[in-house]
């Protein structure tokens, strides 16, 4: 177990790349222009990576295009390909300290829930899609005796990987690994908040045998560096995690350009429903404090809308404010914090202002709602929970990507599914009940991609996760998630008599 003070000492040693890697090497920038990566919970300068432009947009494109119709790793056969992702699936690990470090040091995170949760989960959806791109079979058509119809799957060509700043490590691992194990060229860029993550994955799959321009990775912010892939005449698709607004820009982007495919996964305002006839309320009330808490709540599929029965509605409550304070944030390198700090200082004003905002429409704040001041920081903010919530209050409605939560109370099954269908969103949702027939009822009347019975947010690389609504289309993980990264392809023999 590491303690604070050698996480401390690692950290004084880390190296941030902050050049772009393509062809196989770290590119020297074409401008001047750079952006400055802060540490949220000191506010202390890590590095000034270089903006990905244009020309570096169109050099990265063209060596990927390049890579892919020669064949350099398309045209490997699945099991040469299985070879490297699982190399690199042990790399990852290898390098779980290091990678662990740079996620918790450039966007707050916790340094053990990175290292435990984040690494490992990146590095075994590796290794699930090495493992699964050597199983997966085509098809026969039922056609007439003299002809045979087969049904394949091929690579798309060149895929644009956009990954947001949560969970750096993981949504690069979500995108990269199906799309490597389809046969695709890939360009990942990360969000600006957090590059160094995946800058370092791109060395390791070098290391890991990936043929050089097969995968580069671009840093730079969505104006220049995403708007620019987004409207890139050669790229085949845009996968892209982050916000609903952003993701609607990329839509605007493929119709102005070359009509590429772009898959979302955007916002939600996921519900936790809880039913009187819960038999395990301390377990339901532990989960739901994980479920808006975890990560200080910057989750896309974070439980952030609690519906409660009325009738065990104060219970529930103050069980969950006891939770609470289970998750009061710390220093990220400190092994015994539950939270950190928010991402940004303009990020910690934005969730403060819709605290604010929720006491100014009458809800009822019982606990938490201020910042703290850590390691000369104030982008700590407490666990929050809002009792008194209605449905047409902000933060009944909107994403707060914050340790926010809001308390609604129902009286009846009908009520509680309109509540939690009543928004833009359809990512998630869970709902705690003991009786069955209502967990199959209310689970296939609720408006999301994942409902998680006696549990929240339910992952595996097994099931696909991603939602509805305003929440995107398309899914991640699973075998479904090669739809993204291939296109069915029919070959037509007609058999000579």
């Amino acid at each position: 177990m590491w303690t604070q003070q050698k996480w401390q000492q690692l950290a004084g040693q880390q190296h941030f790349i902050h050049q772009a890697i393509i062809d196989g090497q770290k590119q020297l920038s074409t401008s001047e222009k750079t952006f400055a990566v802060i540490n949220p919970a000191t506010n202390r300068l890590l590095a000034a990576v270089d903006i990905s432009e244009q020309a570096t947009v169109n050099q990265a494109v063209s060596v990927a295009r390049r890579c892919f119709e020669r064949g350099d790793w398309s045209q490997q056969s699945p099991a040469s390909r299985k070879q490297v992702l699982l190399r690199l699936a042990d790399l990852i690990m290898q390098h779980a300290d290091e990678l662990a470090l740079l996620d918790s040091l450039s966007m707050g995170k916790t340094v053990t829930d990175a290292r435990e949760i984040d690494v490992p989960g990146a590095a075994g959806v590796f290794r699930w899609y090495a493992e699964s791109l050597d199983k997966l079979y085509g098809q026969i058509a039922p056609t007439a005796q003299d002809a045979v119809a087969m049904i394949t799957r091929a690579p798309l060509g060149v895929i644009a990987a956009v990954v947001p700043w949560n969970f750096p490590l993981d949504m690069a691992a979500w995108k990269v690994a199906p799309a490597l194990a389809a046969g695709n060229s890939v360009i990942l860029k990360p969000a600006e908040q957090s590059p160094f993550s995946a800058l370092r994955l791109g060395e390791l799959a070098l290391e890991a045998g990936l043929p050089p321009g097969v995968l580069s990775v671009l840093p730079g912010n969505g104006d220049i560096t995403g708007k620019a892939l987004g409207l890139h005449e050669d790229i085949d698709a845009v996968v892209f995690t982050g916000s609903t607004q952003v993701g609607k820009y990329f839509m605007q982007y493929a119709a102005q350009s070359n009509l590429k495919q772009v898959w979302l996964e955007c916002g939600g305002k996921s519900p936790n429903l809880i039913f009187a006839d819960c038999q395990n309320l301390e377990l339901a009330a532990e989960k739901a404090a994980s479920a808006i808490f975890f990560n200080q709540g910057e989750v896309c599929s974070a439980n952030s809308r609690l519906l409660v029965e009325h009738s065990i509605h104060q219970e529930f409550v103050e069980r969950l404010l006891a939770k609470a304070q289970q998750w009061q944030p710390g220093d990220p390198l400190d092994p015994a914090s539950r939270t950190g700090a928010m991402v940004s200082s303009r990020h910690a004003d934005r969730v403060m202002g819709f605290i604010q905002n929720a006491c100014e429409q009458g809800a009822e704040l019982r606990c938490g709602g201020q910042q703290q001041r850590i390691n000369h920081s104030s982008n700590y903010i407490q666990p929050t929970i809002f009792t008194g919530v209605h449905a047409g209050m902000t933060l009944a409605q909107e994403e707060v990507f914050g340790p926010v939560l809001a308390v609604m109370p129902f009286d009846s099954e009908e009520q509680a599914i309109s509540l939690a269908n009543d928004s833009i969103y359809g990512l998630a949702a869970s709902l705690w009940s003991d009786d069955l027939s209502r967990a199959h009822r209310v689970a296939q009347r609720l408006n999301a991609g994942t409902v998680s019975v006696n549990t929240v947010d339910a992952i595996d690389a097994s099931v696909p996760f991603g939602g509805g609504k305003q929440s995107g289309f398309g899914r991640d993980l699973s075998l479904h998630a090669f739809d993204k990264y291939t296109q069915l392809k029919t070959t037509w023999i007609q058999l000579r008599r």
